[in-house]
């Protein structure tokens, strides 16, 4: 088992920043790739990015490509996102995710069910 916690998030005017953070505890080696997804009021969970654990490898959602980066701190098992220029879009319910393995290649970092470990899950909110 692997155990998701979150930090971060909150409100912030459009074109402002927010970061938010995601520790991992529990069997982290089975780790393969760990996520960020977020789901705002009546949508589906959309793909935000995701980072592969042991490599260098990111994947973005089309939306947040160019303003959104997402990294790792393995020491510390924990992964970032970064979110730059946010639009009132961006608002969301912000989850981060674990998966043991991801496939499909590259496509894989964008399913919901490549994920095995879910986060509990932060606001985030941007004014306009």
């Amino acid at each position: 088992q692997v155990q998701l916690v979150q930090s971060g998030g909150g409100l912030v005017q459009a074109g402002g920043s927010l970061s938010l953070s995601c520790a991992a505890s529990g069997r982290t080696l089975s780790m393969y790739a760990m996520g960020w997804f977020r789901q705002a009021p009546g949508k589906e969970r959309e793909f935000v990015a995701a980072i592969r654990w042991s490599a260098d490898n990111t994947y973005y959602g089309d939306p947040v490509k160019g303003r959104f980066t997402i990294s790792r701190d393995s020491a510390k098992n924990t992964v970032y996102l970064q979110m730059n220029s946010l639009k009132p879009e961006d608002t969301a319910v912000y989850y981060c995710a674990a998966a043991q393995f991801v496939y499909r290649g590259s496509d894989g970092y964008h399913l919901r069910e490549s994920y095995d470990y879910w986060g509990q899950g932060t606001q985030v909110t941007v004014s306009s």
